[in-house]
This record gives structure tokens, C-alpha cells and sequence, in this order.
């Protein structure tokens, strides 16, 4: 995410900044399966504006994303059958920073570091004949598999088409590194797919596009994909691979006022399944869609901020998993 574009519209374009927490997809395995494909899916650098202008910026962003609600298919559950796993809550919490440097209009570079922290509630296996097992509880903050991005968009004179490539590192905690701290599962390692990392070397391609469709309306879509070219063994022996994802966000902004910006996104993510020993590939894939309403401000010279709110509208999720009632963003960029 970087600065509103200051340059005419014929002009805009760069993507500066990326949300780490858009390809923090929580997958499910095992002991406690997480939302396979509820993480948080909005375009930031949408959100801040495209920018071809060069030089440094600084980003922050925090995302929220509570999964308090078991859905299967398209529908909410009450329970799980028999001898499947009844989870509770999971509560997510990202906290991603961003360094970019664009050297001219058509290149930029950018690194993003994420710092997870999360809560993780399950009863463990459910048995409608007997009474409610006591809770099984985690929690871990620590840093996240960091990403490094470069992004082109020299295709056009008006430099409004880009291409993305990219790499995720495998620098967060990952596969039985983080253990349940209470209940009956405690000393026992969390799944990994709610550790802070994955384990795995991903490679991320994407591409964006937008264009001033009228004198005020600002049109944009991006996609995504990321896969795991590489996944690592942990201390166990185990192995873990995340499904493959794919991202694709549409919206319009309202340019009439620099300073204030409303902004309307469409976000939509398919989630392939887990695999691996460590991998529940049972309840690890899915589909949704998000309307993502929000606003860009300026709040002084260089320093913009955002906010938004993303609504599911629709979700096949296969298996039985957590899922948000909302998720919400904020963010701060700043141009140095």
C-alpha cells in the first residue's frame, strides 16, 4: 500500500504494497482445523491507490479475522457428526510491515514482514452421546513467513498494467513448533496449519490493471496465485505442503476528493487442499467472496491511512471449518 497517486490519472499506477495478511490463508488440519479459506483477502494496494511515483515508503497494517462460526458446504452448522472434530473459536490477529523502493515508473521492490498473533479453542472430538469435553486451548505471536515482491508495469504508455513475481520464506514457526498450553491436548503440538508459518517456499505471480472510467470513478482488477515450490520437514519428521490459493479483487474508488477517498472492493479466493503428514486434507479447500466496503484518507502530508470492513457473501467450504462473521483492516502509509 502506498501513497494516493498525486499524478494525473492518465498516470496512476504501481503496486507499492501488498497485504501480508492476503495470502495468510488458515488452513485446517487435524487437531484443530482452522478456516481453510476465510483469511483476509483484500487488495491494500488497491485500497492506498496505485502510484507510480518514485522512491521510498513505509506501510503498516493490521488485520482481524475471528472465526467463531463452523460452516460446511454453503451453510452454518450448529455441530459436527460424530467422531469429528468440534472446534470453538480462532482468533486472528496480523500486524504487517512493508518497506518498498520504486526506482522509476515502472519498477518497484518490496519486502513484507508479518507478525501472527493468534488464539486457537477446540473440544476435540465430538460425541453427541456424551458430555462436552473441556477445551483445549493455544496461542502463539510470533513472526510470520516474510515476502519479497517485484512488480513491473511498463507494458503501457499510461503504465496502468503490472505484473507481479514474488517469494514467500519460510521464516515463521512451522510444523509442530507451537503446542496447546491448556486442556486436555496440552504439551501436544497445534496443527500446522495454524502455526505461524508453513514451512514452505512459495512462489507468488500476479498481475493488476485499472483505469479512470469517468471524472470522479477509478476502476481496478488484480489477481494473485501463490503455491509452495518447496515445503521442509520439522523436528518431528513431518511434512506439510499448503494448498495452492488464487485472489481475485475488483471495486471502485471515488476520486472527487483527494483527501477522502470511499472505495467499494469485490474480493474472491479459491483455496486447493492441504497436503503433507501434518495436513487435515479433509477440511483444508474452498471458495469465497467478500464485499469489502472502505475509505482512504489523508491525514497529513505523506501519511495516508485506510479502513475497511469485509462482509462474506458467499462460501463452499469443504469439510467442517471455522468461519468469520466479518473481518476488518486498517492500515498507515508513508512516503519518505
Amino acid at each position: 500500500m502506498l501513497i494516493p497517486n498525486a499524478a494525473p490519472l492518465a498516470h496512476r499506477g504501481r503496486c507499492l504494497w501488498l497485504s501480508g495478511a492476503t495470502v495468510a490463508v488458515l488452513a485446517a488440519a487435524q487437531l484443530a482445523r482452522a478456516c481453510a479459506s476465510c483469511g483476509c483477502t483484500l487488495s491494500a494496494d488497491a485500497a492506498m491507490g496505485y502510484s507510480s511515483l518514485p522512491g521510498w515508503r513505509l506501510a503498516l497494517e493490521y488485520d482481524y479475522i475471528h472465526q467463531d462460526q463452523l460452516r460446511s458446504g454453503t451453510r452454518a452448522i450448529a455441530v459436527v457428526p460424530a467422531g469429528n472434530e468440534l472446534e470453538r473459536e480462532t482468533l486472528n490477529r496480523y500486524l504487517t510491515a512493508g518497506l518498498s523502493y520504486s526506482p522509476s515508473a515502472s519498477w518497484n521492490f518490496a519486502l513484507f514482514v508479518p507478525y501472527v498473533m493468534r488464539t486457537h479453542s477446540t473440544y476435540g472430538t465430538y460425541d453427541p452421546t456424551a458430555t462436552l469435553p473441556q477445551l483445549s486451548s493455544s496461542r502463539s505471536s510470533s513472526l510470520g513467513d516474510v515476502k519479497l515482491i517485484g512488480s513491473y508495469q511498463g507494458f503501457l504508455p499510461t503504465d496502468n498494467l503490472g505484473v507481479q513475481l514474488g517469494v514467500k520464506l519460510p521464516t515463521g514457526r512451522y510444523g509442530t513448533a507451537v503446542d496447546f498450553y491448556a486442556g486436555p491436548n496440552a504439551g501436544l503440538p497445534l496443527d500446522a496449519s495454524l502455526q505461524p508459518g508453513t514451512g514452505s517456499t512459495d512462489a507468488i505471480l500476479g498481475a493488476y490493471y485499472y483505469r479512470a472510467i469517468s471524472q470522479d470513478f477509478d476502476f481496478f482488477v488484480n489477481g494473485q496465485f501463490q503455491s509452495a515450490v518447496r515445503h521442509h520437514l520439522d523436528e518431528s519428521g513431518g511434512d506439510f505442503r499448503p494448498g495452492n490459493s488464487t485472489t481475485v479483487s475488483l471495486g471502485l474508488r471515488y476520486e472527487s476528493a483527494p483527501s477522502w477517498v470511499p472505495q467499494l472492493q469485490v474480493n474472491l479466493l479459491h483455496k486447493s487442499r492441504d497436503t503433507g503428514a501434518l495436513a487435515d486434507v479433509q477440511s483444508t479447500a474452498g471458495i469465497v467472496a467478500y464485499l469489502s466496503p472502505g475509505v482512504t484518507a489523508r491525514l497529513v502530508e505523506r501519511l495516508h491511512a485506510f479502513a475497511f470492513v469485509q462482509l462474506p457473501v458467499y462460501s463452499n467450504l469443504y469439510g467442517y471449518q471455522l468461519f468469520p462473521r466479518y473481518t476488518a483492516s486498517v492500515g498507515l502509509s508513508y512516503a519518505l
